[in-house]
């Protein structure tokens, strides 16, 4: 194997000359030198200053983060906000019951006072951005070791954060671009009193439910309605009574003119996370080491949720989320799959890397291409069990109360002041009522068995926790029955009353079966795996940084857009259909005609309400119309999205709002690897249906006259 001789060159890394039109997450402060003269030649009207600005108001201050993944945006003077039902979904849950079933009858505040308040939910805006490269890699070398060197970095990136938020209270965060080559500095504005206004029926917001997540053609409403609060004199403020509606500098006016083919649209928002620039062997890895492991226990998880969310309307409340959650990751993974297998992604990464390793002969970077060779071939084996020990802590439900049962023992073990065992105990008693109000015993029950029985059959006895090999010997039904029977976790009445007569003796639940399995398998984590992964990922994360220094080197025509980390960047494209296989042609939008098409009152998810069907019937569209006299649910564009784009805003040529994003196709899944202008669509709810359901279904009249409508 050839020897890495190479040294690290820093500095910005933003290299010009030619773009590729569709692709690409680009940050909005550099618009100006790298995308605008491309944006306006695809028809967009205004300038790189009206998208981002810190000298005037501009789009940005009417994009936010929603809670901690997704994106919203303000529609209203009065704080009034739009995002994702499926954004909205876990709060729209915590205000559902069997009495006010909001999930599926939809919420409509009638008035501001009957808006409900959504504690732990906040919002943020970015203020302004700027490049703190220098800063954070002053006096990093070359001759560093990575250890020393990240040292540094976050001593560097410690003392910025806190010299430059001296005089403000803006959340301040530094993130890395470029795997660590560039960093960007972004200061925040952090509002904490966000209350529910509106959300239409599941039958609406989440129409087509699993089956359709991640297809086009789609019929989803997928949109809910938010307000943010503050202190009377605008400040962000904890909830208060007093509060009052934000005053915002800037919300987006909408758009009913309609959408055609070709028509130029951006998104805005905070793609969560992509890897364009990685080896074959991270495609390799992937796509036949991680997903089949997460495909194969996911599937086991939706079997067990899906048969007993059929069997009882409270399971189905209990578990929508859940099973979204689950549901929305293995779907991805599965299309993903496909798709780089259809690109014969390996085969492109692996010619590329010949072609770098022509161009590194003999030079800094030769001898790269083999160390990552190296690198994956010996975290494989450790990556597979390391996939599904995690799939396995996450997917049973009762080791996430047992990891949060960990402190009060250790508090009461190490004897910890009263006081502090106390605020422990109250938080924990608070974490279960919301945990046991979406737990159903049997169901968790059903899950654990078929989790820990794919984990023995696939993985090597070396790591099983002690548990298992008890289980293997007794039987696995019996023995996971056992455990749930003596488990004070696995049952609300005798979790609760421990811990209201809590008294520090704490070894009844350091003892539990399930507390002591979730032990194991955390063990097993830290012990037996976590060593050998941390050390070849140390590595595959340096030789990443290194590697994407080298590519921009050798490809110096081409412009290179960051990964996506959860920073705002403006993606653009176009209006567009698409071919996904023989003879097959999909147009750009959908209409609500496909919806009375998919109607079956005896699937959940294709219910049609009563009161849509009858407009559909009467054809009362109101001024929500398309010209062509239909109702437009959804659309189709050429814009590069990822996770946390969902409840992005769509933004037409003049910058008005035209769509809310909310989804991939599944033949463009693989777009966060590998992305395919032929076949990457992302998916967006047309804003007129959105408005025809404030309007014409749910009668809120009120919140239409408080939005900016441009006819």
């Amino acid at each position: 194997m050839k020897r890495l001789g190479f040294s690290l060159l820093l500095g910005i890394l933003m290299i010009s000359q030619s773009v590729k039109a569709d692709e690409g997450m680009w940050i909005p402060m550099l618009l100006e030198k790298y995308n605008i003269e491309e944006m306006q030649e695809m028809g967009f009207k205004l300038t790189a200053e009206d998208v981002y600005s810190i000298n005037q108001s501009s789009m940005k201050d009417a994009v936010m983060i929603f809670g901690g993944g997704c994106t919203g945006e303000l529609i209203s003077d009065q704080g009034l906000l739009i995002t994702n039902h499926h954004c909205g979904y876990g709060n729209i849950q915590k205000h559902s019951s069997l009495e006010n079933d909001y999930l599926t009858d939809g919420f409509w505040a009638m008035s501001k006072k009957e808006e409900l308040a959504n504690p732990g939910l906040e919002v943020r805006f970015l203020v302004s951005m700027e490049d703190v490269t220098e800063a954070v890699l002053k006096d990093v070398t070359k001759n560093m070791t990575e250890k020393n060197r990240q040292i540094l970095i976050d001593k560097n990136m410690n003392s910025l954060i806190e010299s430059s938020g001296k005089d403000n209270d803006y959340e301040i965060r530094i993130k890395p671009f470029f795997h660590g080559n560039q960093y960007f500095m972004y200061f925040n504005k952090v509002y904490k009193d966000v209350r529910l206004v509106g959300a239409p029926p599941s039958a609406i917001g989440k129409f087509g439910g699993d089956t359709d997540n991640w297809m086009w053609p789609r019929h989803t409403g997928d949109f809910s309605l938010f307000r943010i609060y503050t202190a009377p004199d605008g400040s962000p403020a904890e909830y208060s009574e007093l509060n009052v509606p934000m005053k915002p500098e800037r919300h987006f006016p909408i758009s009913l003119k309609g959408i055609e083919t070709g028509d130029f649209t951006m998104v805005f928002g905070y793609p969560g996370s992509t890897e364009q620039y990685v080896p074959s062997y991270k495609i390799d890895m992937t796509m036949n080491v991680n997903n089949p492991v997460r495909i194969a226990m996911r599937t086991r998880i939706l079997d067990v949720m899906k048969a007993s969310m059929e069997s009882d309307p409270l399971i189905r409340i209990q578990y929508a989320t859940k099973a979204a959650r689950v549901s929305n990751g293995w779907k991805k993974w599965i299309g993903e799959n496909r798709g780089l297998k259809r690109l014969n992604a390996i085969e492109r990464k692996q010619s590329e890397e010949a072609e770098f390793r022509a161009w590194a002969e003999n030079g800094k970077y030769d001898g790269l291409i083999e160390i990552y060779e190296t690198e994956y071939n010996a975290l494989i084996p450790t990556e597979r069990i390391m996939t599904a020990v995690v799939e396995a802590l996450n997917g049973m439900e009762l080791i996430n109360l047992a990891s949060s049962s960990r402190g009060l023992i250790q508090y009461s073990k190490n004897d910890a002041p009263e006081e502090r065992i106390q605020t422990t105990v109250e938080s924990l008693q608070s974490k279960a009522k919301g945990f046991y109000k979406d737990y159903h015993q049997e169901t968790a029950k059903e899950i654990t068995k078929t989790l820990i029985d794919y984990y023995m059959q696939e993985i090597d006895q070396a790591y099983w926790p002690e548990s298992l090999l008890d289980i293997e010997k007794k039987g696995l039904d019996k023995s996971i029955d056992k455990m749930f029977k003596k488990s004070l976790l696995a049952n609300e009445a005798d979790f609760m009353d421990f811990l209201d007569g809590y008294k520090g003796k704490y070894k009844k639940l350091e003892k539990d079966p399930i507390y002591n399995l979730y032990q194991e398998f955390v063990q097993i984590y830290l012990s037996e795996l976590s060593p050998t992964y941390n050390t070849h990922h140390a590595v595959i994360d340096s030789l990443d940084r290194v590697y994407m220094k080298a590519q921009m080197e050798l490809r110096k025509d081409k412009i290179f857009y960051p990964d996506a980390n959860f920073t705002l960047r403006v993606g653009y494209g176009q209006v567009d259909h698409y071919f996904p296989r023989d003879a097959v042609k999909y147009k750009y939008f959908t209409t609500l005609e496909g919806i009375m098409e998919k109607d079956n009152p005896e699937i959940y998810d294709y219910d049609v309400p009563d009161k849509l069907r009858n407009l559909y019937e009467n054809k009362d569209f109101g001024q929500y119309a398309d010209e062509d006299g239909q109702m437009h649910v959804c659309f189709i564009a050429t814009n590069h999205t990822t996770g946390g784009n969902s409840g992005s805003p769509v933004i037409d040529a003049e910058g008005n709002l035209i769509g809310i994003n909310f989804d991939r196709n599944w033949e463009g899944t693989m777009s966060d690897l590998m992305y395919d202008p032929e076949m990457c669509r992302n998916i967006s709810l047309d804003m007129r249906y959105a408005l025809f359901i404030v309007d014409k279904l749910a009668g809120a009249t009120h919140l239409i006259d408080e939005m900016t409508i441009l006819r």
